[in-house]
């Protein structure tokens, strides 16, 4: 909540968190995720939400854990990715970000982004949440898990993401 507060409010957005009875349909992309929440929210006539969903995606796992990477977090750890990767050789993984946005006056929204990197086969760092001691983002040498949260959000696909639908509210207000 933080990051969508420090890159929307100076936009003129004033922010507050709260939950929605919602159900998270089972698919195999964030985006379809995404638009079916939305398209729940419309039903219910909430007109003014940011939501987003993320995810985890290995290749020599095939996309796993993806769309279930906070079940498999709960349920398989960190440790449990580690023994799934033991004699994987290829360790390309992505973050994915999909977040969608209704906004009065601006309409509805779909942005995503990602962040390229490796998954490593020992936890490092404190920092972060979810599988970040895992991954090393392309071109640096540290985990999320070992970064700063102000570092770490300059390259990430939330953060990126995030700059994204600042950039896409601001292109629209300017219409």
């Amino acid at each position: 909540m933080k990051e969508f507060k420090a890159a929307l409010e100076p936009l003129g957005f004033e922010l507050r968190q709260r939950s929605e009875d919602i159900d998270e349909i089972q698919a195999d992309r964030l985006e379809d995720v995404v638009r079916d929440c939305m398209a729940q929210l419309q039903v219910q006539g909430v007109r003014n939400y940011i939501i987003d969903d993320s995810g985890l995606f290995i290749d020599a796992l095939e996309g796993f854990p993806g769309v279930y990477s906070a079940y498999a977090l709960k349920t398989l750890g960190c440790r449990g990715i580690i023994k799934l990767m033991e004699d994987v050789s290829d360790r390309t993984a992505r973050f994915r970000c999909c977040i969608g946005c209704n906004a009065e006056g601006l309409g509805e929204m779909v942005v995503s982004a990602e962040a390229v990197g490796t998954i490593i086969g020992e936890e490092r760092g404190g920092r972060g949440f979810g599988f970040d001691p895992l991954f090393i983002p392309s071109g640096h040498n540290r985990t999320f898990g070992e970064m700063p949260l102000d570092e770490k959000n300059l390259i990430s696909h939330r953060g990126k993401a995030i700059n994204s639908l600042r950039a896409t509210l601001s292109k629209r207000m300017e219409e």
